[in-house]
């Protein structure tokens, strides 16, 4: 008989763990709160790690159609626009890792994923069902979730849970206890605007970082180049009313945090709102890196993506390391000759300390992009003699953690 895997949450997260069970051979449950399957928020960066797991999953093709695939990253001083490193990216990356260095729109990777999903047989897409909670006994996992279209309260039954929530899972509370995010103390400003509406100097079909004290700027296309995903990071403390935080006081506040900046980022940040985009303002919150396996999988229940391992966004590789899950969690349940708890715990081996040592350096480089003093001044000079060696990261674009664990 098929093994049914129970999925809560449908976004990047849920789909691809709903893609690799499937692909395992699992019968599919996924649950979305939201009562239609959309993705909100702006870029994406996908390294060539990320990029081999979603070939292996056929979707060059697809991924091909809606990202952009720059030729070069460049880092650049926030203060005098000075280039101060740069890494060459297309087919230098691709030689060299074996896949492309990608940028897509949020949306368009939930796209790409829910496409791929949604005619498998044996996946069951479900919206508008809040999870309350889950039980474990014997065998088998229950979900109690609400039905929102008529109020009612129905369980499910499945062989495993896998709580794909976000950051503020309810299935990290339930398994691992209740426990606040860690305020970074850091607000990101983002903004998707299309490049022909830009003036002509300020259009772009690289990355490019801009480092600044106690903030920075980072750019680059999205969509074939059509579009310029624009985010910038500065430390201060968010709203304490944000739900109802006229955004429309974002572009102000923003300039006025880049005032000391050189003139052509600051032309950029002030463009923004010219060419009819708005900046959106989120608090970026996350937790201590995953401290054990035991973090990520327990019994019959796994986490996965930010419910296990929310990080910065200075690695970027948030998503990157939720898809990395899904094709790990994919190896571990095609292990037919192991009880389900035993290939949780082995999903759980193989992901824990790359996940945490992803989550480690994601906020140590917040540290560094953001330096004043001598530590920015030593960080330009490093930048400036080692280049290309210092920006390329080959224990994260070779690898995805597979080769990890032991029983």
């Amino acid at each position: 008989m098929q093994q049914q895997i129970l999925v809560a949450g449908g976004g990047i997260g849920g789909l691809s763990a709903a893609l690799g069970a499937a692909r395992a051979g699992w019968e599919v449950r996924l649950y979305e709160r939201a009562g239609a399957f959309t993705e909100v928020g702006a870029g994406v960066q996908l390294g060539p790690n990320v990029v081999r797991r979603l070939q292996a999953w056929g979707l060059q093709g697809p991924l091909q159609a809606v990202a952009a695939f720059p030729q070069r990253l460049a880092v650049r001083s926030a203060r005098s626009g000075a280039e101060l490193a740069s890494m060459r990216l297309g087919s230098h990356i691709i030689e060299r890792y074996g896949a492309a260095y990608a940028t897509i729109h949020r949306a368009d990777l939930h796209g790409v994923l829910l496409a791929a999903v949604q005619p498998l047989p044996g996946v069951y897409l479900n919206v508008g069902h809040t999870v309350q909670q889950h039980a474990q006994e014997g065998s088998a996992v229950t979900l109690r979730l609400l039905r929102q279209r008529d109020g009612r309260v129905i369980e499910v039954e499945g062989d495993a849970l896998v709580g794909a929530d976000g950051l503020r899972s309810g299935t990290r509370a339930q398994l691992l206890g209740e426990a606040p995010t860690r305020v970074s103390g850091h607000l990101a400003y983002r903004a998707v605007v299309r490049q022909d509406a830009l003036p002509a100097a300020l259009r772009s079909q690289q990355v490019t970082a801009w480092l600044g004290p106690r903030l920075h700027v980072v750019h680059y296309p999205l969509r074939g180049g059509e579009l310029l995903n624009v985010v910038a990071i500065r430390h201060g403390q968010a709203p304490a009313d944000l739900d109802s935080w006229d955004h429309g006081a974002n572009a102000a506040e923003l300039e006025a945090a880049l005032a000391r900046t050189c003139t052509p980022l600051q032309d950029l940040v002030r463009a923004v709102p010219q060419a009819g985009s708005g900046w959106r303002l989120w608090p970026l919150a996350d937790r201590p890196p995953v401290a054990g396996p035991h973090e990520m999988a327990s019994g019959l229940v796994a986490l996965l993506g930010d419910a296990a391992h929310p990080m910065r966004p200075y690695l970027a590789q948030g998503a990157g390391m939720a898809i990395e899950d899904a094709a790990e969690l994919q190896r571990a349940l095609a292990m037919d000759d192991l009880e389900v708890p035993l290939r949780l715990r082995r999903y759980a081996l193989n992901r824990w300390q790359r996940n945490a040592r992803v989550q480690e350096r994601s906020r140590r480089n917040g540290v560094i992009f953001h330096a004043r003093g001598p530590l920015r001044w030593g960080r330009d000079a490093s930048l400036r003699l080692l280049g290309e060696r210092i920006l390329d990261v080959p224990w994260l674009y070779r690898g995805d953690g597979s080769s990890a664990s032991s029983l």
